[in-house]
């Protein structure tokens, strides 16, 4: 039988469970929904979320019953994003926002799916459509073919990223009431390594490919040599609980 972890180990390892509760759309959770999620106990979710509270790492809501990420997080996260060089590349990121004048979204694949790590908001024309789900399914989104595209783990025979390679550019038209339609360009270092992949989406009345995807492509080779990483491609696990 495995040794059994011990009780330290196993309240860090709860405690994550806890963060990574604050992996979907959701700013703030109850308790109850928190401990839903990690699949705790409210007693033992109550106890790691004061915890953490008290690192730093969440904070509680006005009225003191909600939890949401805490200062402490962004804290730690910012040595990952200089090594990784997304803090370098936050300058083009912003001034592409601005002069598309729509949210623009880096992603990076995680396991099935596409990771979004950082986000560039114009500084007007802003709309909640701009802002796309932090997970994304590789084989069924923008971002995740533009990062398949160039992906030893593409298919080998695929209409979808095959189209990608060719325009430069992967498309996708989310049904909703009011459509939407988003947009992603790989990030491609030297050797055809992708890095990333970065993402628009927007009303699909408004979005014109046109106009937008120049730019990208153009954002997206600029910052290609500022990624950092021993292998070429950006680890999403640098992400993780951040």
């Amino acid at each position: 039988m495995a040794d059994e972890p011990r009780s330290g180990a196993r309240a860090v390892d709860r405690a994550i469970q806890v963060l990574n509760c604050f992996h979907g759309d959701d700013p703030e959770l109850s308790l109850s929904e928190l401990a839903h999620r990690a699949r705790l106990p409210v007693s033992t979710a109550h106890r790691l979320a004061q915890a953490l509270v008290r690192g730093g790492l969440l904070e509680q809501g006005p009225a003191g019953d909600r939890y949401r990420v805490g200062h402490g997080l962004a804290t730690l996260a910012r040595p990952a994003l200089a090594r990784l060089g997304l803090e370098s590349a936050a300058p083009h990121l912003y001034a592409l926002a601005a002069g598309i004048r729509i949210t623009v979204s880096v992603c990076v694949m995680d396991d099935s799916d596409a990771l979004t790590v950082f986000q560039a908001r114009p500084p007007i024309h802003f709309c909640h459509h701009q802002v796309p789900r932090s997970r994304q399914s590789l084989h069924a989104s923008a971002a995740g073919h533009a990062l398949l595209a160039y992906s030893p783990a593409r298919a080998a025979a695929d209409a979808d990223l095959d189209r990608v390679r060719r325009t430069g550019f992967a498309s996708e038209l989310i049904e909703t009431d009011d459509p939407i339609r988003a947009l992603a360009v790989p990030i491609v270092g030297p050797g055809r390594q992708v890095h990333g992949a970065l993402a628009v989406q927007a009303r699909s009345a408004r979005l014109d490919n046109r106009a937008v995807v120049p730019a990208m492509r153009i954002a997206a080779g600029r910052i290609a040599p500022l990624f950092q990483t021993t292998d070429g491609a950006v680890p999403a696990a640098e992400f993780r609980s951040r």
